[in-house]
């Protein structure tokens, strides 16, 4: 059996976390915080090769990790509303956007509660159509 397929993904993230070591499992972990506060109903995956996934009704969003990036891809963010002007790459896209957070950069936490609130939103309102 697989390392993945006998723990919870909860507790995958928490050492993906921890294997960082860094700025950016410093990084994932506020941004994992500030989804949890902002949905205290989100469901954690891991998928792909062990990247952290939230969702709600659907994906919410993507927490990956490059050696200069922290990666926040929202898989509907085309959808959304982004009055912060948040997201700053996959901006070409028909579907995802995503949000690149560099080493000492901050996050407006309170316009990224806002924006993950909408894609629960968007993720709830597409449910019930089907």
């Amino acid at each position: 059996m697989a390392k993945d397929e006998q723990m919870p993904p909860s507790r995958l993230i928490d050492e993906k976390i921890r294997e960082l070591g860094d700025w950016r499992g410093e990084m994932l972990s506020r941004l994992r915080a500030l989804i949890q506060e902002a949905d205290p109903e989100v469901v954690e995956e891991v998928k792909w090769r062990g990247v952290p996934v939230w969702s709600h009704n659907g994906i919410i969003c993507t927490g990956e990790t490059y050696k200069s990036v922290v990666k926040m891809t929202f898989a509907k963010g085309a959808a959304l509303e982004d009055p912060a002007e948040l997201f700053n790459s996959s901006l070409d896209g028909n579907v995802r956007r995503a949000i690149d957070i560099h080493e000492g950069e901050t996050v407006d936490e309170e316009a990224l509660k806002a924006l993950i609130r909408a894609a629960v939103e968007l993720n709830s309102r597409s449910s019930k159509r089907r």
